[in-house]
């Protein structure tokens, strides 16, 4: 018997996405609520890694059957974005053959774009002593081109649980606030080889990081996965005009439109992760 034609509802609409609109509202409010002499490049991403309880190191392990935002402060656990290699390599071939089949005339998306970066962060210690955030000055590892010196300011991370997946991931909005260059010697640096992949709206990095923090220690070498908005001027201008009667409906649901691509970009990378993580 053949399944006759259904109405999305008894309203003929489909209801609001619950899960969509709080991770918009979380990055909206963030926006809306810093500080007003914090100015700099706003900055959202996602990254993928696993949330691991605080007393015993072990992934969280949560009552609940699929993903799942965690209340600020109310779940005792750390966010972990480090991989092995291994699954470094797995996400690398996944996104290069992404790359390849995008490129093609039936591909049902807009084609990625790539580049290879090598860069090298220094970190240097505030001038003022009450300051947390250090500032950074990362260079062109090939040239030596100093291509941004800023202190990043942290403003709020949002948890997702992700029990039927190898992975979790968090929402983070900070603030880039662009200084002089410092004075002194750094306190440690950090080469970064990154392969970065843009797609529309929205950047994949995908990058291996090897610090030193003193000469006479091993560098340590992490590997980290982040989707982040590639033009902070519109995510910016479309929270502006998020629900405002004066706009056009198309204009007041840009912002949330962009969260639903962020928040389903999120998803799918996290449902492409395998085992592996540390």
């Amino acid at each position: 018997m053949a399944l006759p034609p259904l109405s999305l509802s008894i309203l003929g609409v489909e209801p609001l996405d619950e899960f969509i609109r709080e991770v918009a509202d979380f990055v909206w409010h963030t926006i809306n609520a810093r500080p007003p002499d914090l100015q700099g490049l706003v900055e959202v991403e996602a990254k993928i890694g696993v949330l691991r309880d605080k007393q015993s190191g072990r992934r969280l392990a949560l009552p609940v059957l699929s993903e799942t935002i965690l209340k600020a402060n109310e779940v005792d656990c750390r966010f972990e974005s480090n991989m092995s290699a291994m699954q470094h390599k797995h996400f690398n071939t996944l996104l290069n053959n992404l790359k390849a089949a995008s490129d093609q005339p039936t591909h049902p998306s807009s084609p990625l774009a790539y580049t290879h970066l090598h860069l090298v962060d220094s970190f240097y210690a505030p001038e003022n002593p009450r300051d947390r955030d250090k500032i950074r000055v990362t260079r062109d590892e090939k040239t030596g081109e100093v291509l941004e010196t800023l202190k990043k300011v942290r403003l709020a991370n949002l948890d997702i649980y992700s029990p039927k997946r190898a992975a979790d991931w968090r929402v983070s909005v900070n603030v880039e606030v662009p200084v002089p260059h410092p004075l002194g010697s750094s306190t440690h640096t950090r080469r970064k080889d990154r392969m970065s992949y843009a797609h529309e709206e929205f950047r994949i990095d995908l990058t291996q990081v090897t610090s030193s923090s003193a000469p006479n220690q091993p560098p340590e070498i992490l590997h980290e996965l982040e989707l982040e908005f590639a033009h902070s001027t519109l995510l910016l201008a479309t929270a502006a005009r998020r629900g405002d009667p004066n706009v056009s409906e198309h204009e007041r649901s840009a912002f949330d439109e962009l969260m639903r691509a962020f928040v389903n970009n999120a998803r799918i990378l996290v449902r492409n992760a395998g085992d592996g993580w540390q």
